[in-house]
């Protein structure tokens, strides 16, 4: 099993990878704090990964490696998803918004990309103009 979570604010892998590397140091292990403790966290820790929504579409995933009890800032508590730091590439998914994260099933995750392929090169295309495309019907 696996979850999807939108990554507000980010605006493409490199940033997400800036964001997490500080994170690490700051406060480790690398982990994503969320309200919600998952029901299925044994499936989540058994292979799952947590796919990244960045700029309106999946284009990444990082491997879950423990579903833990954490704390806030402000001491209220949350639940604590423990991340392996390597960002997968996937191919790249268009998805509306939403709250909070969903669960996705195996079979509806979207595939690794080989190591340093590209399948299109529409990554390197601006985050406003592939959010235009696809608003278009014209990327997928």
């Amino acid at each position: 099993m696996h979850l999807v979570k939108l990554a507000v604010g980010v605006k493409d892998p490199g940033h997400l990878a800036e964001i997490q590397r500080r994170r690490a140091v700051a406060d480790p292990p690398l982990r994503h704090q969320t309200r919600s403790f998952p029901k299925r966290a044994a499936e989540l820790t058994d292979g799952g990964s947590i796919y990244w929504v960045i700029t309106g579409a999946v284009l990444v995933r990082q491997r879950v490696l423990d579903v833990t009890e954490d704390v806030w800032d402000d001491g209220t508590r949350c639940t604590g998803l423990v991340l392996d730091p390597t960002l997968v590439r996937v191919e790249a998914r268009p998805m509306k918004p939403f709250q909070g994260w969903r669960y996705l099933a195996p079979d509806d995750a979207p595939a690794d990309l080989p190591e340093g392929g590209r399948t299109s090169g529409i990554e390197d295309l601006p985050p406003a103009l592939r959010r235009d495309l696809r608003a278009l019907a014209l990327l997928p």
